[in-house]
């Protein structure tokens, strides 16, 4: 499946902006039955500078000035993926989940892709007794990593509701957690916090999820968004393998990654600061099309 995405972030100002630093986090990543054909990015008003480096995950990093005042900020992303990934059935036979805890321990690499880097607490997910004890209930004695994953992906797809109200940036995981509403990015965070209480490794993912409107609805032009998964290490054999606790599903040619990290604050596709005063508005718009 080939896709074509476009993911346009606009800020405006109530006051100019003097100066803005931002960092992009928006070529998709290649690898994993993935492939990058191509990317573009648009920012408006034009940046003094723009630097790109690789960052320790081996994510695309660009680094954007912006020395002109100005009262809005536009930055236009483009690519063009193939995706063509091999979906894992949650039912297959895994090696038992203390097995994989235990290896992930063991590793012997510090690499971006070695299990123990994300077997940690991390900024925006702390081991927390109450999430461990949740995910506890999809991990008996000896069951199969991939069915203990699965099992704790439903239950919390079941039993926390999605509210884009509930919920910012900034909200602790233990608010969310006490809540059970949340987005995309709340659920990934709590599945992971569960995870790696138990002593598993488990990844933050970020990226688009391809939607299908109705049957006999038309498709709305930026009615796509950006989305966050779980990636769980499943041993040697596996190797990392995604799972989606806000649709129940496992990832397969509708998700197309865009990094991985610890955490969202890893990946956040755009941040930085600016010098400025009052308020901003933030609007972003994604749309994920196949290539026919």
């Amino acid at each position: 499946m080939i896709y074509d995405i476009r993911h346009v972030t606009s800020y405006s100002y109530e006051s100019p902006v003097s100066f803005a630093r931002c960092s992009l986090r928006l070529e998709p990543k290649s690898g994993e039955g993935q492939e990058l054909i191509s990317h573009t990015v648009d920012i408006r008003p034009r940046p003094a500078e723009r630097n790109v480096r690789r960052d320790f995950y081996g994510t695309l990093t660009e680094s954007v000035l912006i020395e002109v005042a100005h009262r809005s900020l536009r930055i236009d992303s483009r690519s063009r993926v193939s995706v063509e990934r091999r979906s894992v059935d949650r039912a297959a036979a895994s090696p038992a989940w203390e097995q994989v805890r235990d290896l992930a321990f063991a590793a012997a690499s510090l690499g971006p892709s070695s299990p123990v880097g994300y077997v940690f607490a991390s900024a925006l997910v702390p081991v927390l007794p109450q999430v461990t004890a949740y995910a506890a209930a999809s991990f008996a004695p000896g069951i199969g990593i991939l069915a203990g994953a699965a099992d704790l992906m439903r239950r919390i797809r079941t039993e926390f509701r999605y509210d884009p109200k509930a919920t910012v940036i900034s909200t602790p995981l233990t608010e969310v957690f006490q809540k059970r509403h949340g987005v995309c990015q709340d659920f990934a965070h709590v599945m992971i916090a569960g995870l790696r209480g138990l002593g598993l490794a488990a990844a933050y993912v970020s990226g688009y999820i391809r939607t299908i409107p109705p049957p006999g609805k038309p498709r709305l032009q930026g009615a796509d968004a950006t989305h966050a998964w779980v990636s769980v290490w499943c041993g040697g054999e596996l190797g990392w393998v995604g799972f989606d606790p806000t649709n129940d599903l496992m990832i397969a040619n509708d998700h197309i990654v865009l990094a991985m990290g610890r955490d969202f604050s890893d990946v956040s596709p755009v941040d930085g600061i600016i010098v400025g005063s009052r308020k901003q508005k933030l609007r972003v718009e994604v749309d994920v099309m196949p290539v026919e």
